[in-house]
């Protein structure tokens, strides 16, 4: 009897923790968001790092290493900021075709007996979809922020990392140990995440782009962009990838044969690479439950807006990396992982 008590205050202490933790996490976003991009950030660099200050003096080597990472940082908001401005040019220089389109589509749909054009008027026109660009733009400067306060966080630790390594080493017994060793893997399995997110964001980006442009889809080269760009959000980007080039499919083509096409062509592109291609390059290191991978992408989404949807996945391997270290957590680990035991 006292010890399923104790089993049940252990549960509920549990809950309680993961309530708080939670909603500490929520409102202090603006903190716990850029430290933690900042930590995933450094698990990806430290191999530079660690490899030009064994040859180079040790400021020389964190310059060169935030140097490097403020490069590729800049080149990719670079592409993203390119796609879109693209994307938005052209809306602006076509918005009489959604016009069009939108009376089209109210028309048939009053034909049959569908009166909806005075509650969407209200709500959608074709100027909404440039509004819409106009806030991703905004929401991109707003970013520009958080950007600095992630750079700050990972200079901060850099330099510190030898000293917070030689003090986990002295912890307790083993525990110190042991530390290191999940630090270390879990920073292996974000490097070969992104590695393999990379190259499959660039092989999405191509076929997107050639599909694009063989059905006349434009701008062929943004939306190939801004694939390649939203793959490494899982789920979500991909999603809108294909939403929105047929959305401006439904604009630009004569037929809704045309329309179709596109949209399976575009899924089928998606569907392949996320399901059939990204579990082969990964491998069973990287392998997480599909339901895990959602979870994942829509909480911290939830939490931390894009930021929290584009390292949900990163923080869901460590989760895992971390629950299979131990007896008492492995079940947790058996059920995200996608792999079984």
């Amino acid at each position: 009897m006292a010890m399923a008590r104790d089993r049940q205050i252990r549960a509920m202490l549990a809950v309680c923790t993961a309530i708080l933790g939670t909603t500490a996490l929520y409102f202090a976003g603006s903190i716990f968001a850029p430290i933690t991009f900042a930590i995933f950030i450094l698990a990806i660099v430290w191999p530079l790092q660690d490899a030009l200050q064994r040859w180079l003096p040790k400021g020389v080597a964190l310059f060169i290493t935030l140097a490097l990472t403020a490069i590729v940082v800049l080149v990719f908001a670079s592409i993203v900021a390119w796609a879109l401005s693209s994307i938005a040019v052209w809306l602006q220089n076509n918005v009489q075709r959604f016009q069009t389109l939108y009376a089209q589509l109210t028309d048939w749909l009053e034909e049959h007996g569908i009166f909806v054009a005075g509650v969407i008027a209200e709500r959608f026109d074709a100027v909404w979809l440039l509004r819409m660009f106009q806030q991703v733009a905004l929401r991109l400067n707003q970013l520009a922020g958080f950007g600095v306060l992630v750079f700050i966080f990972l200079m901060l630790q850099l330099m510190e990392v030898d000293q917070i390594r030689r003090k986990v080493a002295s912890l307790e017994k083993d525990n110190g140990a042991a530390l290191l060793d999940a630090a270390a893997e879990i920073g292996a399995k974000f490097r070969r995440y992104m590695l393999v997110r990379t190259q499959l964001s660039v092989l999405t980006g191509i076929l997107v782009w050639g599909f694009a442009w063989l059905t006349g889809v434009e701008p062929a080269a943004g939306w190939g962009l801004l694939a390649f760009a939203l793959n490494y959000i899982p789920f979500i980007g991909p999603f809108v990838a294909t939403l929105l080039p047929a959305l401006f499919a439904m604009a630009q083509l004569d037929t809704w044969q045309a329309v179709v096409f596109v949209v399976i062509g575009l899924t089928l592109i998606q569907f392949l690479i996320g399901n059939y291609l990204e579990p082969l390059v990964a491998g069973a290191a990287l392998a997480i439950s599909p339901l895990a991978v959602v979870f994942a992408v829509f909480f911290w989404g939830f939490l931390w807006g894009i930021t929290g949807a584009f390292i949900g996945v990163p923080i869901m391997i460590s989760v895992i990396s971390l629950c299979a270290r131990y007896p008492s957590t492995r079940w947790l680990a058996i059920l995200l992982s996608g792999k079984a035991p």
